[in-house]
């Protein structure tokens, strides 16, 4: 019995001492101007979007005032296959406004956190306080090597492993 409290102790210590760093993100965020189509230019590597080309985010506002999110893209590996994902995102915070949760399945959501954002829309930075997911969208398929350079510096500062990004390719013909 001393033994099984002796591991308890330590497994809860292990896990307590997970460090919960800050992600700052954006003050504001228009919600209206953000809606519509983005492109995904780059993220950090994921088992959900592993070999996925032509990526893009669909953002619509639901009667409850909460984000419809359509993802869509394609299964480079299976000749093209077309996946898509469907679901929620909402602002769990005022206080916080570019801090959203988003869900693909009920009960179970993931943090989105807007870490920087073009003033006029065209294109984000988006990742989570684990540093484990990260992406760059774009309003365009292309998006300028200079602001994607800007992006990726954010990301890095910000505590996340740039050298592992995946650059997505753009470049599809819709099935």
């Amino acid at each position: 019995m001393k033994r099984i409290l002796i591991l308890v102790m330590l497994m809860l210590s292990l896990f307590s001492c997970k460090p919960n760093v800050d992600l700052p993100t954006v003050e504001r965020v228009d919600i209206q101007r953000y809606l519509g189509l983005w492109y995904e230019i780059g993220r950090l590597p994921n088992s959900f979007e592993k070999d996925m080309t032509c990526v893009t985010a669909h953002y619509s506002l639901k009667d409850n005032g909460k984000i419809a999110v359509l993802n869509k893209g394609y299964l480079a590996k299976d000749g093209g296959k077309f996946n898509e994902a469907k679901g929620t995102a909402w602002v769990p915070d005022a206080q916080f406004p570019g801090r959203l949760k988003v869900s693909f399945f009920w009960p179970f959501a993931g943090d989105y956190y807007i870490i920087s954002l073009d003033e006029n829309y065209q294109y984000v930075l988006v990742g989570d306080p684990s540093r484990k997911y990260m992406w760059v969208l774009s309003r365009t398929k292309i998006l300028d090597d200079s602001i994607y350079n800007s992006l990726l510096e954010i990301a890095k500062n910000k505590g996340f492993a740039i050298e592992n990004i995946i650059k997505v390719d753009q470049d599809c013909v819709p099935h």
